[in-house]
Parts: C-alpha cells; structure tokens; sequence
C-alpha cells in the first residue's frame, strides 16, 4: 500500500503561473476592495460587479498554465497516495495531472444556485445575470466567500489525519479554518513547509522542514529528499 501525501496548497503555487493573490496588494485584488467581489454583502450590494470580477478571473485562468510545482506533485502519483487539499479556485493541479484534488474555497470553472446550494454546475464562460438554474433561481461563482461556511473542510480533516507525509505549500497560513488543518496530523507526521515567506508554525510537534522557495524550487528539492525515502521503503 502507497504511504500517503497530503499536500495543503494556497495562492502562492498559482502565483508562479501568473494568477494575483488579493494579499500581494494590501487586501486589494485586482483593484478591488476584497469585500466587495467577495462576501455575501458584496453580492447584495453589487451582483454584476461580482460576477464581472469573477468572468474576468475565468477568462484569466485559460491563460494561464500549471508550473513545476503543480507538475511535480502530479509525477509523485506513482510513488505515493497523493492527495491535494487546496485554497485556491483554479483548475491548475488537475490540469497538471493531480487526481486527487478537494477545494476547500470553491471552483472558479463551476457555479451554484443561490437558492439550492446542491444545484452546482460545470461553467466554463461568462455569468451573467438572468443565467438561472432549473427553479428560476439565479446562479453565482461556486466559491467560499468571506464570512460563509467551508463544508468541504470536514472532508479535508479525515484526510489529513491519515497523511504519512504532510506538505504546505505556498499560503501564509493566516486563513482559517484551512490553517488548522496541519494541527489534525499525528505528531509524529513530518511537515514540510515550501514558501519564500514561511509563517512562523507554532504549536506543533510533528518534525519539521522549512523550505524557503517558491513551489516549484521547493517542490524539486522535496521530490528529491520524498523519492529517497521512497526508494529505503
């Protein structure tokens, strides 16, 4: 049986793509106050503001492509049970290859009703207003906004929770209940933190690496050091 890999993945993995993170620019993303394209009161305030910012996000993320990063986690499949928890909206680990991918804060490629939040859809172009679902309800961006619930957050747990190998990747490790994760790991876990910025971890007691690079340098060291240990099993 393959030991498992979990990965926690955040904004900074995208970034190397070309994909912005609003905490790059003081809370601002893509000029705009977070809260107004990314909250609940945002979308009472301004629907068609909030689905313009998330059209031109969609018609970004054909733009852009997975980097060595996303591509070294997808040739550990072989090697490893590799599973991908991720904060972030795009496509780009499964572009890559990954098969195992769970989004903790939505898909930016797939939409919901406002009304039936079990009425989720595969959207590929624009959303506009009047794009409604089978009830008559409109449809918004299938994402976690600020303020709402993470239900996917009780799918991750279990999974971190068997992980042989636990490995953080490019977040600051600030956005809650998705920082929390690692602390479900058992303590004799090893983490590996990837980041140019590492966030101090605290209150842990699982063995720890700190890899101060961005994904796709860090993840190219760890395949290394991840293979070798493979390799004594």
């Amino acid at each position: 049986m393959k030991q498992k890999l979990v990965v926690l993945s955040g904004a900074g993995i995208s970034a190397e793509s070309g994909i912005k993170t609003f905490r790059d620019a003081d809370g601002l993303w893509e000029g705009h106050d977070i809260m107004e394209v990314a909250s609940p009161i945002g979308w009472a305030n301004n629907s068609e503001l909030v689905l313009d910012f998330y059209n031109k996000r969609r018609a970004q993320l054909k733009e852009v492509h997975p980097n060595k990063g996303h591509q070294i986690l997808a040739e550990l499949e072989p090697y490893f049970d590799v599973h991908i928890i991720t904060q972030n909206v795009d496509d780009l680990h499964e572009r890559a290859g990954s098969s195992n991918v769970l989004h903790l804060h939505g898909e930016l490629l797939k939409v919901r009703s406002t009304v039936h939040d079990d009425i989720i859809l595969d959207w590929h172009h624009d959303l506009n207003k009047g794009d409604n679902d089978i009830h008559g309800n409109q449809l918004r961006p299938h994402i976690v906004w600020f303020g709402e619930e993470v239900p996917a957050i009780e799918a991750a747990i279990p999974i971190v929770e068997q992980a042989d190998y636990l490995v953080v990747i490019g977040t600051s490790l600030q956005v809650y209940p998705a920082a929390g994760l690692l602390h479900y790991a058992h303590e004799k876990t090893p983490l590996y933190y990837i980041d140019p910025k590492p966030a101090s971890i605290n209150n842990i007691d699982n063995p720890l690496k700190v890899i101060p690079l961005t994904g796709s340098e860090g993840m190219e060291i760890l395949k290394k050091e991840l293979l070798e240990q493979f390799e004594k099993i």
